[in-house]
């Protein structure tokens, strides 16, 4: 429950302080009230906490103007009011000068007081209500969302540091569930655009027929189902940032138009022939080789150009297994918080197997499996044996050189894959059912992957069988 705001009253007038005291209790808040305005501030730096003072303009030994001075020298998280006997526009002037909250003119009208009171207290809450959120949305969208220590991300880091503050167009290059859209929102977090909106859009994810209209947004009657006008979110990210995951899914008379607005800042409704201006900043990611996907023709090479004035890398995570650990301990924390279960943590030898998996899905993957874990494990301490089996078999495999033969080239994951769900088979029989229970995947994904090898292994036509 929220403590009631304290008020202090500061007045060398006995009638005019106690009316005054007596009018604010009214309104269910804490008052003290002083005589001395120096009393009341060496109170504030014993007790810190009030959230308002009224005090008299003119006083002896230390005036109103005196004790506002010295709250904000020292920088005292509280409002003031200043009061005036003389009403005089030059004194009202001077109290909001020097940095008074507001002020009052005696005779006090209470109901006024009492008025002017309530409208700080709830500007106040307001503010400490945006204070917390901002602080809420730098926890989860800022730098210290993305996790790791790693070298790549020590890199990373350092370069979101030097970028975040500019205007500059930023391509973020990353295999699927490096995080790309958590490097994007701590980007806009961290830039003087940070008040401003950030909207995201996988372009990909959209069909090619509706994702103009989703960006340039469009007129009545421009087309079939336009019964109304629509704002695209290009004009909804004005001032803010625009966040376009798989540009590379971006139709070629779409990149066309976004070249277009990169250039000159503008757009037109589909259907519309005014001009609109628009400042936001782009933010684009892929997880393609987009050089490669210009040298075969899916992607203009002039907007590649124009996207990547600046460009960021996030390494996968079979590249920076030091990772591993601290990202394990962050999703238990959070997935034994969000599910009300009782805090997990891994065991050395489980956190190996971890650290030696190549998370072809990434943090995403890691994720996934540790809110599992979280969710059917029994128990504080996480095994070894209790990670899913084809996590359990890769690292076993590897572990033991029986896959990556240390006399012959590097095997691909497709390889050890292979091993791992043949092995796996021999060790239950033959058994299918038992086979892909153990390795934590669909029985029809297994029967279509040892369909893959048994084609594989066919003699090729000619050949002697």
């Amino acid at each position: 429950m929220r403590a009631s705001p304290t008020i202090l009253v500061i007045d060398d007038e006995a009638g005019s302080r106690e009316s005054m005291g007596l009018a604010l209790e009214k309104i269910g808040v804490g008052v003290k009230t002083f005589d001395d305005a120096r009393a009341a501030l060496e109170h504030l730096e014993r007790r810190p906490g009030a959230s308002l003072a009224i005090c008299d303009l003119r006083m002896p030994d230390m005036d109103g103007l005196a004790f506002l001075d010295a709250v904000r020298s020292r920088e005292l998280d509280l409002d003031v009011i200043l009061v005036t006997a003389y009403g005089s526009i030059e004194s009202a002037v001077e109290a909001m000068r020097v940095g008074a909250d507001d002020y009052l003119t005696k005779p006090v009208d209470l109901y006024e007081l009492r008025k002017r009171v309530t409208n700080l207290l709830e500007n106040r809450m307001l503010k400490q209500e945006v204070s917390s959120l901002r602080q809420r949305l730098d926890k989860r969208f800022g730098f210290e969302a993305i996790i790791g220590h790693s070298a790549p991300m020590e890199r990373l880091f350092e370069q979101m540091r030097l970028v975040a503050p500019t205007r500059s167009t930023v391509l973020i290059c990353g295999a699927s569930g490096t995080g790309k859209e958590l490097v994007a929102n701590a980007l806009h977090h961290a830039s003087p655009r940070r008040n401003e909106r950030f909207l995201a859009l996988n372009c990909g994810a959209i069909p090619s027929d509706i994702l103009e209209s989703e960006l340039f947004g469009h007129e009545k009657g421009s087309f079939t189902g336009a019964i109304g006008r629509k704002i695209g979110k290009f004009e909804h990210a004005h001032r803010g940032t625009l966040f376009l995951d798989e540009i590379s899914e971006l139709y070629p008379k779409l990149q066309v138009k976004l070249l277009r607005v990169l250039e000159e800042r503008s757009i037109t409704r589909v259907g519309g022939i005014d001009s609109i201006d628009i400042d936001f900043r782009l933010i684009a990611a892929t997880n393609r080789n987009l050089e490669e996907e210009v040298a075969v023709g899916r992607f203009r090479e002039d907007l590649f150009y124009r996207l990547k004035v600046v460009t960021l890398n996030i390494a996968p995570l079979r590249e920076r297994p030091e990772d591993v650990p601290l990202l394990a301990e962050h999703f238990l924390e959070r997935f034994c918080t969000e599910h009300e279960r009782e805090r997990k943590v891994l065991s050395p030898a489980a956190c190996e197997v971890l650290q030696a998996a190549a998370w072809p899905g990434n943090v995403r993957e890691l994720k996934n499996v540790l809110e599992s874990l979280v969710i059917f494990h029994q128990g504080a301490v996480i095994e070894r044996a209790d990670l899913p089996a084809d996590l359990r078999m890769v690292s076993s495999s590897v572990g033991g050189s029986r896959i990556q033969a240390t006399d012959g080239p590097p095997r691909t994951m497709r390889e050890i894959e292979r091993q791992a769900i043949v092995e796996t088979l021999e060790l239950h029989g033959g058994h299918r059912a038992n086979t892909a229970k153990a390795l934590n995947i669909g029985l029809r994904t297994l029967q279509r992957k040892l369909k893959e090898y048994k084609r594989q292994e066919a003699p090729a036509e000619g050949e002697a069988s």
